[in-house]
């Protein structure tokens, strides 16, 4: 997949694209067929098949004070997106600038001049440019008078609540249900950055831990997890199970939210490299012990309790 950052200047084979557009938080199944979508229309035109997302998320633009919310910062976003094999991802930058551009402009300087768009395929609920001034009827108007297909994708709903949605998940995860929120993601939810030193409290007790500040993330439930970590290694990434707490760590007077993660039967250091954790299982809340030894005989507990979760799951991949 080829990364662009703009929209103007583009070799001309990065031009005449089927794009999908959206914001594509978390790439939930719903996204998924919005993307599937394009890529068929993509193969039944012989034109290359695009995502064109918005960074940063136009919530923390619109809202800069709401708590963290994001499902998948960018680097996530563009590896799931590129794993359904999209050719193409145009990244529109959405500071105070874009927020004010307006509808008409979006599509004019945009999607016709810059992207010379053969098709363009979005949700039902797609809004864009300064108020929310476009939906997918501008656009259709717009593909008439410019020579560009419009497909609109209607709700994309499961079997049992509704219609698939970033808040779905949100909710799930929030409701410490990760399983849930896999099922309408279509692989476990997972958080990743780079490992970083703590106070190797956790080493002095035989259960070290590997430390990723949460950054923009939406804040799960708090408490210990069942999880499967994964380090990348070239081009690879290596799996291994593991038990996580994710919180502010209350027995040892910790204030930063971030997430702890024992990789089991594992001695190695990765202090600087770059980790991935998926969320399998919440096994219970996070809370305050009386004493550091109660916190370690909870932890044997807690490892044992990933071991016979983890056993029963199938490998992860990707």
């Amino acid at each position: 997949m080829r990364l662009f950052r703009h929209t103007a200047d583009l070799p001309e084979d990065a031009r005449g694209a089927v794009v999908a557009l959206g914001n594509f938080d978390g790439v939930h199944r719903g996204h998924q067929a919005v993307i599937a979508t394009a890529q068929r229309i993509a193969r039944d035109l012989s034109a290359p098949s695009a995502v064109m997302t918005f960074e940063p998320h136009p919530r923390s633009v619109f809202r800069p004070d709401d708590a963290p919310f994001r499902l998948s910062p960018f680097r996530v976003k563009a590896r799931h997106i590129e794993a359904l094999g999209v050719d193409l991802l145009f990244v529109c930058h959405f500071d105070e600038s874009f927020l004010h551009k307006t509808a008409d402009a979006f599509i004019q300087e945009d999607l016709v001049a810059g992207l010379g768009v053969r098709h363009v395929v979005c949700g039902y609920d797609f809004l864009f440019g300064h108020g929310r001034g476009g939906d997918p009827t501008l656009l259709r108007q717009a593909g008439a008078a410019h020579g560009f297909g419009v497909t609109e994708v209607g709700p994309v709903a499961d079997d049992a609540d509704g219609v698939y949605s970033s808040t779905r998940v949100r909710d799930a995860l929030v409701a410490g249900n990760p399983r849930e929120a896999a099922r309408l993601l279509g692989s476990p939810w997972e958080i990743e950055g780079r490992v970083e030193h703590g106070d190797h409290k956790g080493r002095t007790i035989g259960f070290p831990t590997a430390n990723v500040e949460l950054a923009d993330y939406l804040r799960p439930a708090f408490g210990v997890y069942a999880v499967r970590t994964g380090v990348d290694q070239g081009a690879g990434t290596v799996w291994r199970n593991g038990v996580a707490n994710l919180g502010r760590r209350p027995t040892v007077g910790g204030t930063v939210e971030r997430l702890e993660t024992h990789i089991l039967d594992f001695d190695g250091d990765l202090y600087g490299q770059h980790l991935r954790v998926q969320l399998i299982e919440f096994l219970r809340p996070e809370r305050k012990f009386g004493s550091f030894n109660e916190l370690k005989d909870q932890i044997v507990q807690d490892a044992a309790a990933a071991r016979a979760v983890l056993a029963r799951e199938p490998r992860s991949e990707g």
